[in-house]
């Protein structure tokens, strides 16, 4: 029950996250963005502002992941667009973002609009020296969470 009832409360924040003034015009925009661009082109797109806006929000001196996913959750906290779980697992890093706003632009735009959150780890990853790594996302298991997997070289 207390699952139900989670999920209840985090579709509600989902919902309610952006604010009111901007939730008509951010689905038209992604309701005319469709008609003009197609998902694969759309993906690239966010994930270039994506990669914008990480770079107005240099990393530093991250040297652990303790320091990498505090400075995440507090540029993520400092806008109210959720909060990040990292987890290190044995051939990759995963990377939980939880409670973005993204819902704003509507179902439609579930396909694309996670590549802006892509784009600006892939930016932070590679200015902290992953390289040539590949960042890529999968389905969460959290309905309310995008997952990014930055997967260790062979």
């Amino acid at each position: 029950m207390q699952d139900e009832h989670t999920a209840t409360l985090l579709d509600y924040y989902t919902r309610h996250q952006t604010s009111v003034q901007w939730r008509g015009f951010l689905t038209a925009l992604a309701e005319e963005f469709e008609t003009q661009i197609d998902t694969s082109q759309l993906r690239v797109l966010m994930s270039r502002i994506g990669v914008r806006f990480a770079a107005r929000h240099p990393a530093g001196e991250c040297t652990t992941l303790d320091d990498l996913a505090a400075f995440l959750n507090n540029i993520w906290s400092g806008l109210d667009w959720g909060f990040v779980r990292l987890a290190e697992r044995d051939d990759y890093l995963s990377i939980e973002h939880c409670c973005a706003p993204l819902a704003a632009f509507g179902e439609r735009a579930a396909p694309w609009a996670s590549a802006f959150l892509e784009g600006a780890y892939q930016h932070w990853l590679h200015e902290l020296g992953a390289g040539s790594l590949a960042l890529q996302e999968y389905q969460s298991a959290n309905a309310h969470a995008y997952e990014f997997r930055l997967l260790k070289a062979p």
